[in-house]
């Protein structure tokens, strides 16, 4: 399973980890499915370290909840699965906290500035085509739409 992420810098292709994080990988998808990303903004890209996206208040950029809203429930984190490994281009739900996550996700940028958040936050995919898409993207861009796409 796949994930197309179309955003205003281009487009990046994912393997969703469905195997490893069942749940994570149901929550984004469904998600996605119901158009809940289409709209949204990156409303926190950190050069050399991560980007991310995901929060419904990031439709207005001046909304001061923004970075802080969720789906309206949350999920438990399920970081002893194998991929835990935070490399370049891996996507891993954004969290306030253990078993916080809900819709907010984000992109790496290597694995030098990362390696410290295995074990803490879910891994449940990979960009495998579209990599020199996360060095574009900036603060505010616009997340088009992410569609799901079966093996």
């Amino acid at each position: 399973m796949y994930a197309i992420f179309d955003t205003a810098k281009g487009t990046m292709k994912a393997e969703l980890y469905e195997k490893e994080v069942p749940n994570t990988v149901a929550n984004f998808v469904k998600l996605a499915n119901d158009h809940f990303y289409d709209g949204l903004r990156f409303h926190r890209v950190i050069p050399d370290f991560v980007i991310q996206g995901g929060c419904p208040f990031s439709r207005n950029l001046r909304d001061p909840r923004v970075g802080t809203g969720g789906p309206g429930w949350t999920i438990k984190c399920e970081t002893s699965a194998p991929k835990q490994y935070h490399d370049r281009g891996v996507l891993s739900m954004a969290h306030a906290g253990k078993d916080t996550g809900g819709s907010q996700f984000f992109i790496c940028h290597n694995r030098e500035n990362t390696a410290h958040l295995d074990g803490v936050h879910t891994c449940f995919g990979k960009v495998v085509e579209g990599l020199e898409v996360i060095d574009m993207i900036a603060p505010g861009d616009l997340i088009n739409s992410i569609t799901i796409v079966e093996n």
